[in-house]
């Protein structure tokens, strides 16, 4: 399926006009924010504690917001969480149009804000199986990529303008007005969850995502290299902007080098909705194996220029790292644990990279800065590379529209290598003859199946689907 393809999807369309310009707006908070404490007469201190606490905010929440995108739908977490980020961002602007706000208001208008995006992300990922055939996942995973680095590339540039033109309180209306909009958009979506996770429990069902994890190599062996990639990404982050500043010509540099990092995001998006290989997860590690350049070019050959293209090509590649990631696990997670699965993936991450920036400065001083860059380079691609060595990762294999023999893919077995597609009249695995029953495994039915179905004549194009449903139902039910 293409990108136009996609295009007439209803569901499609409203999610990417809402997080096009709620992405937009995301810009706009730390832009307003900042002008806004120090025209108020504060400083690094003050503006510290208000990032903090939106930190913590954000740790706090994420696995919490998990469970709840499991529980109640995606859609109804999305718009509230959207609600919730449009109402205090828009007390933010209040705020300040009233005069200067105590820092503890903004730490905890920020702490709201941040709790909610936490719940937000989770679901959004959780959302997308929903209302984009499993085929057509990547595609759409790209799109998704593509349009929120040209926000990313935007939005500051916007934002800026806006907030020197007419001040941090337009800034943060803004901001609130675009929360708002992706509201409307996700309220008006069609698809609906054919079921939800059943509640045991905060903690048990925090606990049967982890299990999932485990229950995985793919996704257990990915996640623990993340972790490792991103204790050096945050080292590198650090000492990107100082290097920079410093040796590069001050932050003209610093803003062409992010620049390319944008440009990057860009291709890595384009490639990924072109690019789509059989074995994903294979081309997705060896794509993430461009990025330690990035790295490298500041310890050879140096110079801005040569910096800047392979920040490009290192971005490209781990954009394209990511949306085949973010692919695999929306197809090899059953869909009443996905967010939860995915709420993990993001709190390991945060948990690595500020250790990271933690460790740079110490690092810095006592190693010089091209030798640590190469051992940031290296560090990164034995990280990023090594779940190469897991059998089930190069063998993770993308849902196609249809086999060989015409057969529709409706599923995947849980170790990600073989899929479920239906031919006469049975769910078969893969290319053999075994049913899912004989196959004696557990199966991973794409929720968009059971969406289909749901709606009835509304989709009445994917009457392959809709004619083998009794038949995935019988796979669903082996879970």
């Amino acid at each position: 399926m293409t990108m136009s393809d996609l295009l007439h999807l209803r569901d499609v369309r409203l999610l990417l006009a809402g997080q096009g310009l709620s992405w937009v707006g995301d810009a706009f908070n730390p832009i307003a924010l900042s002008v806004a404490v120090v025209l108020g007469g504060g400083g690094a201190g003050e503006l510290g504690v208000v990032l903090a606490s939106a930190v913590v905010a954000r740790l706090l929440c994420t696995l919490v917001g998990g469970v709840w995108a499991d529980r109640v739908t995606p859609h109804r977490i999305m718009v509230g969480a959207d609600l919730t980020r449009a109402g205090s961002v828009a007390a933010m602007a209040v705020a300040f149009a009233l005069g200067d706000p105590p820092v503890a208001v903004l730490a905890g208008l920020a702490a709201v804000t941040a709790g909610a995006g936490a719940f937000f992300h989770p679901a959004f990922v959780s959302l997308r199986p929903l209302i984009v055939p499993a085929a057509a996942l990547q595609t759409a995973n790209g799109a998704i990529s593509f349009l929120q680095s040209s926000a990313q590339v935007g939005g500051p540039v916007l934002a800026g303008l806006v907030v020197a033109r007419f001040g941090p309180v337009a800034g943060f209306t803004v901001n609130a007005l675009t929360f708002a909009w992706s509201a409307v958009c996700v309220a008006r979506l069609r698809a609906r969850a054919d079921h939800v996770a059943e509640r045991t429990g905060m903690l048990t069902e925090i606990r049967e995502g982890l299990a999932e994890i485990r229950s995985r190599d793919w996704l257990w062996s990915s996640l623990l290299a993340a972790a490792m990639f991103h204790v050096a990404s945050g080292v590198f982050i650090v000492l990107v902007e100082v290097t920079a500043v410093r040796d590069l010509g001050g932050a003209h540099a610093l803003g062409l080098v992010t620049a390319a990092l944008g440009v990057g995001g860009l291709v890595g998006g384009l490639v990924a909705m072109r690019l789509q290989p059989r074995r994903m997860l294979l081309w997705a590690f060896a794509a993430l194996g461009l990025f330690p350049l990035f790295p490298l070019a500041f310890a050879w050959p140096g110079g801005l220029v040569a910096i800047m293209a392979l920040a490009l090509v290192g971005q490209a590649g781990l954009l394209y790292f990511d949306v085949g990631w973010q692919t695999a696990v929306q197809q090899g997670v059953p869909h009443d644990r996905l967010a939860r699965v995915v709420s993990w993936d993001v709190l390991i991450s945060f948990v690595a990279l500020p250790l990271g920036n933690v460790i740079a400065g110490p690092l810095s001083a006592s190693v010089e800065t091209p030798d640590l860059m190469v051992g940031i380079a290296v560090w990164m691609f034995v990280a990023g590379c090594w779940p190469l060595l897991v059998r089930s990762v190069r063998g993770f294999t993308r849902a196609s529209a249809q086999g060989g023999d015409g057969g529709v893919v409706v599923g995947l077995l849980a170790d990600g290598g073989d899929e479920l597609r239906v031919r006469d009249g049975a769910v078969r695995v893969d290319d053999d003859d075994r049913t899912g029953e004989e196959a004696g495994e557990a199966a991973v039915l794409h929720p968009y199946a059971v969406v289909v179905a749901e709606a009835g004549a509304e989709r009445r194009r994917h009457d392959d689907v809709l004619d083998a449903l009794g038949a995935a139902e019988a796979v669903q039910r082996e879970r």
